[in-house]
């Protein structure tokens, strides 16, 4: 029996250890993009997925590990609980969730489910990552807190300390509305004047736009008090792209659209990123997206708690990923780790322009005595997440 050495474990098996991971999606309608020119992904976060189960069999092969992908889809409004009862039944426990927030919930609560070990891809509340926290529920997708506070520390390293605020109607509008303002706080920025933008119901691919585009974001951002930027919180994607160089002050626009706070982009070149890229491309033809992204991390993280345990056993991989000893390597230019308060993963957000990086939070300066990356989202003294 041959024995092969990989960092901290020798690995010696015979038979191969098989690793089926569930990708679980919800099969509810998302919106088209507002622009022509952007693509329309039919399999983002998908994927990711079967991107990494193709990295970690690069390694599987030489220690005779196989990572099978198992796709689940159930219908919106669907019954999570027969899809429980049946992944349970096989023995199924490593899940990527491709769920919204309360339907990530509703599944994690399941008892079949409790000793699972499951990735949220999607959901960025931060009520995830605090009072509604579950223990079986990782996070690589970021918090709309860590967002937020990289965006605002860019914009505290520009100077730029006051700030317009013009949000939407939807529930993940105000959501990042209100992660902007915490972050406002937080920094000591001001907040000069908020406004709120409702949509009328309309066709945005074969409508003009001219009453819109020309006159609604112009009288949206009249008689403003002086400010330095306007932060935008548009998560929908309704009228936010229309904003960047309409607005009545020339002041740059930031948030969900013009610089966006994001934990991949496609200009994200750095630290070996372009070999991601291009393997992406190569597969799939389009740009790697954020969802693709946070879902290749967590089959990668399955796949290194799996190389480094020798087990397929949800437990005994929960235990070491969330051990002192667990890195990821994720093209950011340092390992990545899981938060042991919340479960959410640590790592930089890239600030983008549609085409161009333009820096990586944490800026410098922003410190913190663990590693500056808690410097982004909720630190362990202010969450209210009691796994134990």
């Amino acid at each position: 029996m041959l024995t092969f050495a990989f960092g901290h474990a020798a690995i010696a098996q015979s038979t191969p250890l098989h690793v089926p991971i569930v990708y679980l999606k919800e099969a509810i309608e998302e919106p088209l993009p507002l622009s022509l020119v952007e693509p329309v992904a039919t399999d983002n976060g998908l994927a990711g997925v079967k991107l990494a189960i193709g990295d970690n069999n690069t390694t599987g092969k030489f220690l005779k590990q196989e990572f099978e992908l198992v796709e689940k889809t159930v219908a919106a409004g669907g019954d999570l609980k027969a899809t429980a009862a049946e992944l349970s039944a096989a023995g199924q426990k490593l899940v990527i969730a491709d769920l919204t927030a309360p339907r990530l919930m509703e599944f994690a609560d399941l008892p079949e489910m409790k000793d699972a070990v499951i990735f949220n891809i999607r959901a960025e509340d931060d009520g995830l990552r605090a009072a509604d926290c579950r223990a079986n529920v990782f996070h690589t997708i970021p918090s709309r807190a860590m967002k937020a506070d990289a965006l605002g520390q860019w914009l505290i390293s520009k100077q730029w300390m006051r700030w317009v605020l013009v949000y939407g109607v939807n529930d993940g509008d105000r959501a990042f509305a209100d992660a902007i303002r915490r972050t406002a706080k937080r920094y000591r920025a001001e907040i000069v004047e908020e406004r709120g933008y409702e949509w009328k119901a309309g066709s945005r691919r074969t409508d003009t736009g001219e009453q819109q585009v020309r006159e609604q974001m112009t009288q949206l951002t009249q008689r403003l008090p002086d400010h330095d930027v306007v932060i935008v919180a548009d998560e929908s994607e309704v009228f936010g792209d229309y904003l960047p160089y309409r607005n009545w002050d020339p002041r740059p626009v930031v948030g969900t659209s013009g610089l966006v706070p994001t934990s991949w982009h496609r200009s994200q070149e750095q630290w070996g990123g372009t070999q991601l890229q291009r393997r992406f491309m190569r597969d799939y033809n389009r740009w790697m997206l954020e969802r693709d992204y946070a879902a290749w991390e967590a089959v990668r993280s399955i796949g290194e708690a799996v190389t480094r345990t020798t087990s397929a056993d949800a437990p005994t991989l929960h235990k070491y990923i969330m051990s002192d000893t667990f890195e990821l390597a994720a093209f950011k230019g340092k390992p990545l780790t899981y938060r042991k308060w919340d479960q959410q993963l640590r790592q930089p957000i890239l600030l983008a322009t549609p085409l161009m990086l333009v820096s990586v939070s944490p800026q410098e300066g922003f410190l913190h005595q663990r590693t500056p990356l808690d410097s982004l989202g909720y630190d362990e003294p202010d969450s209210t997440c009691r796994l134990n």
